[in-house]
């Protein structure tokens, strides 16, 4: 993988997007590039590698992320839930520094936005998540301190539980970046402004 010093981005892209009606993942933004491979592209531009996991049966998807630059790895339990998807992808960097979660229907997030999530974990928070006017976003930072949490979690909730119990380390890094609260769950919220 990656030096043991390394953040490592876990991008998880193995939702069904049902209420978007399809897939939304590879769903083709107005610049002509889905909607999985803007989220994936702009982690790879704040200078992390990515792990992708993907549903195992997403062959599509998976060659479009790592035409992206990113290692991708099916995974078994993705349709148990987003837990299920987040430890699987952890666990395949056992030895990052940390980690930068990110959601693959999130396309607008700026680079330096996750770059600041990363240097965050670099300089020392334990959990780091940027917030834009008062609400916080994606991508969530976490240190390797979290790896046993991280790499159990199950079902749907994905890492909440981790920030609800251990809040007092979340560091909250305020920008002006509108793509941390933007992400695409249903049709129209592809005509949302961001």
């Amino acid at each position: 993988m990656h030096p043991e010093s390394d953040i490592q981005a876990i991008l998880l892209a193995a939702g069904r997007g049902t209420r978007f009606g399809g897939d939304k993942l590879q769903h083709t933004l107005a610049d002509g590039r889905a909607v999985a491979a803007h989220a994936a592209a702009n982690l790879r531009a704040a200078g992390l590698p990515v792990i992708a996991v993907v549903r195992p049966e997403d062959e599509r998807l998976r060659e479009l992320l790592e035409a992206e630059g990113c290692i991708t790895t099916p995974c078994a339990e993705a349709a148990a839930g987003m837990g299920h998807t987040l430890a699987h992808g952890v666990r395949l960097a056992a030895h990052a520094h940390g980690w930068v979660v990110a959601l693959a229907d999130m396309p607008a997030i700026r680079p330096e936005t996750i770059a600041r999530v990363a240097d965050a974990l670099k300089s020392g928070a334990r959990i780091a998540a940027p917030v834009y006017r008062g609400q916080r976003g994606h991508p969530v930072g976490f240190a390797a301190e979290y790896y046993g949490d991280l790499s159990r979690l199950t079902g749907d909730a994905g890492a909440r539980s981790i920030m609800q119990t251990h809040g007092d380390a979340l560091v909250l890094l305020d920008c002006d970046d509108a793509g941390v609260v933007y992400d695409i769950d249903t049709r129209s919220d592809l005509d949302r402004p961001v």
